[in-house]
């Protein structure tokens, strides 16, 4: 997943901006026009500017000392990266483009895609050599018109062997051939003694113009006597909220009484969905699901999320009124996915099942080369764009999302060699939380696994944002 997300813009008080080279653009050499704007929108907006001595308002007194400054930097791009706070465990999300237009239609939901998932492992025995499996296969697309299902084994892409370090060019061309393998875990528990197999077999996906419906699946279960809704919910997108509603709407019609909300593929999207979910599952009309803080020259807009009964569009919620809710996460879970557990903890009991997520609860805008840093009256000149984190979120306690993920109540990991049918009572992660259900939380099965390396969200900039409508 996931190119979904949209284009949008927080609109913020340029007057707070304030630095002794706004009015002096003009006189810049074309030469670091660019790293101008890199250093101007990182000061004017940046969540962690204060943590970043470069990006002081009062870091150069002369004109002079700014531009020696600027050109320092071989390329926008090391500008950018040089003023990033702890880029390996506070800031991993922002980034920089040096093509919007792109970056635009990946937003709005456009891309090309073959509409097959993976996870990724290490060959057992090697810590080079990956081989990846299909977690998901997205309806409608070109991968659900071959033979690939979930659970597909793969080493090679065009005959080509797959390593850690070639995964992302050998997934870049349009059309391209899976080389599919067979895992075999020698009927034990241990990884160590696994054994990964060639076939003959190739699969070939080509990439075509796909929109995903982040509903994927919604079930409804009989456990004891009391029905148990499940829903694959893989990315919170405003444009289905209604959708997602009318799920809602069909478990209220079926009077649930328990909820399992599957977001181990859900890498977040926008707040505004989010908290709109949080008023499907427990009812609530009105109070602070979430709060937004700014840097300190921004705190003026901080601002609440609050529950609601009605959708932005218009339209009522469709409620269950819960007082518990069974979550399952993975490494893919991330930003408004973990938004929603942190929010809902505040209020009702929510039991985590899966692994560790990944631990992103910061909100991210895209800055233009603009004199109020939006989309219009953008430079001509370039096509270069920021998308920094400006936010993070907190809920009604002020507790954050830790930057090492949410860890689960009850652990369990996807199996290479089980991984079941989504949506199915035999499937191990859905299996471990009906079985949570039927025993109060207490205990879940004994289901053994492997931790992915990387996924298909790894090689998507944008994959784990969270963003304002």
């Amino acid at each position: 997943m996931k190119s979904f997300f949209k284009y949008s813009v927080i609109i913020i008080s340029i007057s707070l901006f304030s630095s002794c080279f706004e009015d002096n653009d003009d006189s810049l050499p074309s030469s670091i026009e660019i790293k101008d704007f890199v250093w101007k929108g990182m000061n004017f907006a940046y969540l962690y500017k204060e943590n970043s001595p470069n990006l002081a308002n009062d870091r150069f007194g002369l004109d002079s000392e700014y531009q020696t400054y600027l050109n320092g930097f071989e390329s926008p791009e090391s500008l950018f990266e040089s003023v990033i706070y702890d880029p390996q465990t506070v800031d991993r999300f922002s980034w920089i483009t040096n093509d919007y237009i792109a970056l635009e239609q990946q937003f709005s939901g456009v891309t090309k895609r073959n509409g097959a998932e993976f996870n990724f492992y290490y060959v057992p025995g090697s810590t080079t050599n990956v081989f990846g499996v299909v977690r998901l296969v997205l309806p409608n697309s070109n991968a659900s018109s071959t033979s690939l299902i979930r659970g597909t084994v793969f080493n090679k892409i065009d005959g080509q062997a797959l390593s850690k370090n070639n995964i992302r060019t050998l997934q870049s061309p349009d059309s391209y051939s899976l080389g599919l393998a067979i895992y075999d875990d020698n009927g034990t528990d241990e990884p160590e003694d696994d054994i990964l197999t060639d076939t003959s077999e190739t699969i070939t996906l080509t990439k075509t113009i796909y929109s995903e419906n982040p509903i994927f699946k919604s079930e409804i279960f009989n456990l004891n006597d009391e029905n148990v809704g499940y829903l694959m919910y893989n990315g919170f997108i405003s444009e289905f909220d209604s959708q997602l509603n009318a799920a809602f709407g069909d478990f209220q019609s079926q009077n649930i009484q328990h909820l399992v909300l599957d977001l181990r593929y859900n890498p977040g999207g926008s707040v505004n969905s989010s908290a709109a979910l949080g008023s499907m599952i427990t009812g609530f009309s009105d109070g602070i699901f979430a709060k937004l803080q700014y840097n300190s020259d921004l705190q003026t807009n901080d601002r609440n999320f609050n529950f609601s009964n009605s959708l932005s569009e218009g339209g009522t919620i469709n409620a269950l009124n819960l007082n518990t809710v069974y979550v399952i996460t993975s490494g893919s879970s991330a930003s408004a996915s973990e938004m929603i557990i942190n929010s809902l903890k505040s209020y009702i009991e929510v039991i985590q099942i899966g692994t560790k997520t990944v631990g992103k609860s910061q909100a991210s805008i895209t800055i233009y080369d603009s004199r109020n840093f939006q989309r219009q009256g953008a430079n001509p000149g370039h096509l270069y764009a920021l998308q920094p984190l400006v936010a993070i979120t907190v809920n009604k306690d002020d507790q954050v999302v830790p930057s090492t993920g949410l860890v689960p109540d009850i652990e369990v990991k996807e199996s290479v060699s089980n991984y079941g049918v989504l949506g199915t009572i035999e499937e191990p992660m859905l299996a471990t939380a009906l079985l949570a259900i039927q025993n109060s939380g207490r205990f879940g099965l004994n289901v053994q696994g492997i931790i992915p390396i990387m996924d298909t969200d790894t090689f998507v900039p944008h994959a784990q944002s969270m963003y304002l409508d």
